[in-house]
Parts: structure tokens; sequence; C-alpha cells
């Protein structure tokens, strides 16, 4: 299983490197089905890894970015996602519901709510397919983006999710930017987010370096290799199959939580 979980992280890598996002909804399962990692320190582990490879991603586009639309979404998330970690996160119950046939633990409660995050990004991922997003707007929302600001940090905060299922039709629709500007500025914002948000939660669990900088590693490998694929497959197609994809894994996961 470890070995497979390796192979996923070249997968995660790869995903982003071919559609720029996507990839860091899969992190979370990976980590606690293949590596055996517990859904609470998961969350960690996930912030430094999709920070990480989002910088990386980021920095290959960094003169696309809109500083000024980071700077505007980016500090209200970031907002959010350090009092989600500090206040929210801790003050989940380890057993939030007991009753005579059900028992909902603090891990469960956050496989399930992530299930329901990666349908959502399946579902956005699947219509990116079938039609462009609007970018027609003639007026900027300031305090739309910024109240979107402060729920994608919550989102990356309770769950280690980027958000750039969120984050960039927010961008494209809200303040006008072009798609490819708003990638970009969608990775700036999610590679602070996250990594600010895993800095905001050493003191929760301990964390295993080795294992977390090499798994790292050869996600960030996986995003230079679908970059190189990128060039030779339609961007629209693979989002479209790879939404399909979470779209089963979300599923899967919420039956066996519920199963289970």
């Amino acid at each position: 299983m470890i070995y497979l979980g390796y192979i996923a992280a070249i997968m995660i890598g790869i995903s982003l490197g071919l559609i720029g996002g996507g990839g860091s909804i899969l992190t979370i399962p990976v980590l606690v089905y293949l590596m055996g990692i517990a859904p609470t320190a998961a969350t960690s582990y996930s912030l430094f890894i999709v920070g990480t490879c989002s910088l990386i991603g980021s920095l290959r586009s960094y003169t696309a970015i809109s500083v000024k639309t980071a700077l505007i979404f980016g500090s209200a998330s970031i907002l959010s996602v350090l009092l989600t970690r500090k206040f929210l996160f801790p003050a989940i119950p380890e057993i939030i519901y007991s009753g005579a046939n059900l028992v909902l633990s603090k891990d469960s409660f956050l496989m399930l709510l992530f299930s329901l995050l990666m349908i959502a990004a399946s579902v956005s991922m699947i219509k990116a397919g079938k039609k462009k997003i609007d970018e027609g707007i003639k007026q900027r929302n300031v305090f739309f983006l910024l109240l979107l600001g402060l729920m994608v940090g919550m989102v990356t905060g309770l769950l280690g999710a980027g958000g750039g299922f969120l984050i960039i039709p927010a961008l494209v629709l809200f303040n006008k930017l072009q798609m490819k500007s708003a990638v970009a500025t969608s990775l700036s914002i999610i590679a602070v987010n996250s990594l600010i948000g895993f800095a905001g939660s050493l003191h929760l669990s301990a964390i295993d370096w080795t294992f977390l900088l090499l798994f790292t590693s050869i996600a960030v490998a996986g995003i230079f290799i679908g970059t190189a694929l990128s060039r030779k497959i339609p961007g629209k197609t693979l989002k479209k199959g790879f939404g399909w994809f979470v779209l089963c894994m979300g599923v899967a996961i919420m039956l066996r939580e519920i199963v289970a």
C-alpha cells in the first residue's frame, strides 16, 4: 500500500502540472487510506504538500499573478486559515456524536466532510468541460471576494485542501481576471494559505519530516512531468476525466465512512 501511495504522489503532481489544479483534492485520501496516517494529522501533512506544490506552480508562472487580487483575497483567507487552525480545528471533539447505533468520531467527520468537498470539486471540473466561465462581469465585487477568501481559508484550515476549484471561478467572475492569470494567482494564494496553515498547526501533532519531504518531492517531480504532458494532451478533456475520477473517489470515501 505504501508503494501505491508514492505512485499516487506522482499522480497528484502530474494532475497539477496537467490541469493547474485538482490533484491536491486527492492528497488527504492518499495519506489516510494508502499511507495509514490519521485524518487529523493528514490535514497538517496535506497543508505542507499542497502548499509546496502550489508554490512551485506559482513560481513557474509568476508573471501572470495579479498581486493586488492576491493581497485582497489572500489577506482574508490567511486570517481565516489561522483562526480555523488555532480555534475551530482543535475545538472539534474527538467523539462528535455517540448513540445506540452510531458513533461519529472527529476522524470520520473530517473524512465525510472531505468526501463532500471532493464531490463538489468534481462537479466543478466536469462542468468546466461543458461551458466556459463568463468573463464579461463589468464590476468588481471586492466584498464578495473577501467573503470567498474567508470561506476558502476555512476549507483550507479545516480539511487541508487548497480550494482552487472555488478560488479560480471567483477570480474570473468577480475580479475580471483572464483564466491564465486566475490560475497563477490562485496557486500563489493556495501556497501562502497552506504553508501558513501548516506552520500554525505544528503544535497539533508530531511531524515525520523524512516521510513528508519524500512524499512532497515526489509530488513536485510529478508537476514537471505533467507540464511536459500538457503540451500534448487537451486540458479540457483531462479536467473532465479527472473530475469523474474524483467524483467516484468522493462517493467511495463517503460510503466507506458510513459503512464503517
